[in-house]
């Protein structure tokens, strides 16, 4: 029976972020599925050091794809018939690394915990003031809707991401007014 393929190997890992580095890009976020006979790599890549609106177009995700592929059909391990998706990050942007979380001070962001992350909830949405602290004692300073601050462990989030509003005129920018119901 075939298993699920599990996580991904941490040399692979190091390797694929090497070679996109070499083609001036970043991972973003790797994430794994599929079965140990077909696996799915997924990649989230972006421009080093991009700024909103100068991101990775569908050409460079080809170019990478591309490039990974003659790295990944030579790695031990890895079944000859994986599948490789590579994609921009999107506006909704995941935030792993400390480096994301540094680019996103000022942004609003939301977090999902392992456990609750602040008045018993396990997410939260505020916008990033800044990060504190190294190693296992990093702090995530967030100003919440309600203009209180609160300071969150980086261990303890699960997930983080950009959070992405559209205003009125169909730009970015704060939330839409709700519309009224049609009862």
């Amino acid at each position: 029976m075939d298993q699920r393929f599990g996580r991904i190997d941490e040399a692979l890992e190091r390797t694929v972020e090497a070679t996109l580095e070499a083609l001036g890009f970043e991972l973003v976020e790797l994430e794994t599925a599929g079965r140990t006979s077909r696996p799915i790599l997924r990649l989230r890549i972006d421009r080093a050091g991009s700024q909103p609106g100068h991101g990775v177009s569908v050409d460079d995700c080809a170019r990478v794809s591309r490039q990974l592929e003659e790295v990944l059909d030579a790695w031990q391990g890895l079944a000859s018939g994986y599948i490789l998706e590579v994609s921009s990050p999107g506006v909704e942007r995941p935030l792993r690394k400390r480096r994301d979380f540094e680019r996103a001070v000022g942004r609003e962001i939301a977090l999902r915990g392992y456990e609750p992350l602040a008045r018993g909830a396990k997410r939260l949405e505020g916008v990033l003031l800044g990060l504190e602290g190294s190693g296992g004692a990093e702090r995530l300073r967030v100003r919440l809707p309600d203009q209180s601050e609160v300071a969150i462990l980086r261990s303890a989030i699960a997930k983080a991401k950009l959070v992405f509003r559209w205003d009125e005129r169909g730009k970015p920018g704060e939330r839409r007014p709700q519309r009224a119901s049609r009862d």
